[in-house]
């Protein structure tokens, strides 16, 4: 996948770098800022079972 990737962006191997640099950044800020918390809720990380006794 990666390398269909790299393989379609124009450019010279620095102007890919970027591109590509530009391409993960911005799927990291999708993450943060729709699936993840969207997906906050389905997750179990505030069901705890110990008592507080």
């Amino acid at each position: 996948m990666y390398g269909w990737i790299w393989r379609h962006l124009p450019g010279n191997a620095w102007v890919r770098g970027l591109i590509s640099l530009v391409l993960a950044l911005g799927v990291v800020f999708l993450l943060f800022q729709y699936v993840f918390p969207w997906a906050e809720p389905l997750l179990p990380f505030n069901d705890v079972t110990v008592d507080g006794q």
